[in-house]
């Protein structure tokens, strides 16, 4: 079964007009028919935005998401606004009540996702990212920058905090024979929305999903947090195989590795610590991350 989104979500697209939101607008449509239905800029309402892929495929452009939503019955927005405007174009869609979000924008600054973390506290809206590579449930929908192609419908739930290693995790996957229900990449920024053990609960609720692959990074203590929940969970009889990977095995301390968040610091978000809690929870860690579809292969064998 799909995670979060399926074949009838309905997204609106923040930042639709401009090249990266028309871009991965008309890649999206094009996957399976992912269903795009509105764009949103304050300046352009009451226009037409047409894809330079298929004359045919039209998106309505509104003023603001609240209109697009009741306009389109949507329950999801995607955000491809720059960093400037990136955190209160989340809150636009906070206070629309969409129910899913997901912003791709990377380098928003830290006090903007701060008031959004306030803001979304206190809503009912779910935030993935910011700086993440969105949500696929294969041939069902595609949101955000995830490569379809390598994607294949089958039972592993994937979820990183690193966007290249998602695509590595599904690209073996789909090699194994195995597929996937959904991957989410919940992004690697210091404040977000969505946490592993957020995405973790959905893959265990889920009938359709097998096992899990979790890929982690240095910095932080998400991943520590995670495992600790999946030992919990276990001992009430909650447990999938599942396959670990922690990224910047050798990051000197005190130094930013790619994302915000990758930084360990005080002691605390070193990959050793991260990995023993992995497998003190009972998660076969990957050696790396080109083994990740074979380590998870194995684990099914038994």
């Amino acid at each position: 079964m799909s995670v979060i989104v399926n074949k009838d979500t309905k997204i609106i697209v923040q930042g639709l007009t401009g090249k990266t939101g028309t871009f991965h607008t008309e890649q999206a449509l094009q996957y399976y028919g992912t269903k795009m239905v509105a764009g949103v800029h304050p300046k352009k309402g009451g226009s037409t935005w047409t894809s330079g892929l298929d004359a045919s495929a039209e998106l309505p452009i509104f003023t603001s998401v609240g209109e697009a939503a009741e306009a389109t019955g949507a329950t999801a927005s995607v955000i491809y606004v720059p960093p400037a405007g990136a955190g209160a174009a989340i809150i636009e869609a906070i206070d629309a009540g969409i129910p899913f979000i997901s912003c791709i924008t990377e380098g928003i600054p830290v006090m903007d996702m701060v008031k959004v973390k306030a803001k979304l506290e206190k809503s009912n809206s779910m935030l993935l990212g910011p700086n993440c590579p969105g949500i696929l449930t294969p041939e069902e929908c595609k949101i955000g920058i995830m490569p379809g192609s390598i994607f294949s419908k089958g039972s592993v739930g994937v979820v990183s905090r690193s966007g290249t290693l998602t695509y590595e995790a599904v690209f073996q996957t789909t090699a194994e024979g195995l597929g996937q229900t959904t991957a989410v990449g919940i992004g690697g920024d210091p404040v977000k929305g969505t946490e592993f053990i957020d995405v973790l609960e959905k893959f265990l609720a889920d009938d359709e999903t097998k096992s899990i692959i979790m890929i982690g990074e240095i910095g932080g203590s998400a991943e520590e947090e995670a495992a600790q929940f999946l030992a919990d969970e276990a001992k009430k009889g909650r447990k999938k195989p599942t396959v670990g990977f922690i990224a910047g095995r050798t990051a000197p301390p005190g130094r930013t590795m790619g994302h915000a968040g990758a930084i360990v610091s005080g002691g605390k978000g070193g990959a050793e610590d991260k990995i023993a809690a992995m497998e003190a929870a009972g998660i076969t860690v990957s050696p790396s991350p080109a083994r990740l579809g074979k380590t998870l292969a194995d684990v099914l064998k038994g």
